[in-house]
């Protein structure tokens, strides 16, 4: 590992996981490396919040600066709940899910599991019908004080699971459409 790819890992550790993209990139670890190249500042995560700055700081040595209020601010931690007599199957949060938190079918009701859910939030505008909203789970205590280090190395395995079947399923879906693609052309 290069000098670089352990910097970044160590501000990987520091965040929470939640893929919640917040910050401007489409996962921690993007966030991460693009603080490790000087790219992106220490406080564009709201849900590490101001403890979450002051860890980046400490790892990165610049001085700790507020939460930046354009990616959000600092709260509670929050679980999605789908209100199930509006829910229509229509399975659009199913994907969008970073650790898979949402069970449910082809129009069937869904349901999260609330032990799973980050409170990312990127199941609520997909939703046609509005039937997805987020409770509060951790009363007053907010960023850090809200999320445990165990509960960030869960999400985080359970984003590289999802990632990974989402990778694969893709790959497949590439590959059935080369198939078919040569199929379909004539021969000159």
């Amino acid at each position: 590992m290069t000098n670089i790819q352990n910097y970044s890992a160590r501000i990987h550790a520091a965040l929470p996981q939640t893929q919640c993209t917040r910050c401007g990139y489409p996962d921690c670890l993007a966030y991460a490396q693009s603080i490790a190249q000087g790219e992106a500042g220490i406080n564009q995560c709201p849900p590490g919040g101001a403890e979450g700055v002051a860890r980046l700081a400490a790892i990165t040595g610049q001085p700790s600066l507020p939460l930046n209020e354009i990616h959000g601010t600092e709260g509670p931690r929050q679980v999605a709940v789908i209100d199930e007599t509006w829910c229509i199957g229509c399975t659009l949060c199913l994907p969008v899910c970073p650790t898979d938190a949402i069970l449910g079918s082809n129009k069937l009701m869904h349901t999260v599991m609330e032990a799973h859910c980050t409170g990312c939030e990127l199941c609520i505008p997909v939703c046609p019908v509005d039937c997805i909203s987020l409770e509060n789970v951790t009363g007053e205590q907010t960023g850090w004080a809200a999320w445990s280090a165990d509960q960030a190395e869960i999400a985080l395995n359970r984003y590289t699971f999802h990632s990974d079947r989402i990778n694969k399923s893709l790959g497949e879906s590439e590959k059935r459409l080369e198939k078919l693609a040569q199929g379909l052309k004539r021969p000159t």
